[in-house]
């Protein structure tokens, strides 16, 4: 089955320590932090198509465009939600959203290309090689 229009996938944890702004050194604060949330969404995204690729193929992110725009404490429930919006040729193209138990906290637009993963990853350790 390709990957189509619509297709949608989801991702979800909970804000721990170990996930706030102050763990990931993107702020000061002990919220989630928007690193762990932009993570959030590219693995909605993945969710939303992986089933669709052909066996040794993946996908990697190549854009994201996001806001964060409410804070979510330590204890609370998050999830990100991602929907295929546009596919052309290997470019993929999401809507991207994040929640947690009051409401919406962020939410953009995400592309992904999908790759060879065996081929990708010897580009990869070529530049070793340099």
């Amino acid at each position: 089955m390709p990957v189509e229009i619509g297709m949608r996938g989801r991702a979800e944890t909970a804000v721990t320590p170990d996930n706030t702004a102050q763990a990931a050194g993107s702020g000061l604060v002990p919220v989630f932090a928007t690193p762990w949330m932009v993570a959030l969404m590219e693995r909605a995204a993945v969710n939303a198509v992986q089933s669709a690729l052909a066996p040794g193929e993946g996908t990697v992110g190549t854009r994201l465009e996001v806001s964060h725009d409410a804070a979510t404490p330590i204890g609370m429930r998050v999830w990100a939600e991602a929907e295929v919006t546009a596919v052309e040729g290997r470019k993929l193209t999401f809507a991207v959203a994040a929640f947690d138990e009051a409401g919406k906290i962020g939410g953009g637009a995400h592309q992904r290309a999908v790759i060879q993963t065996e081929k990708f990853l010897a580009r990869v350790q070529a530049k070793l090689e340099k």
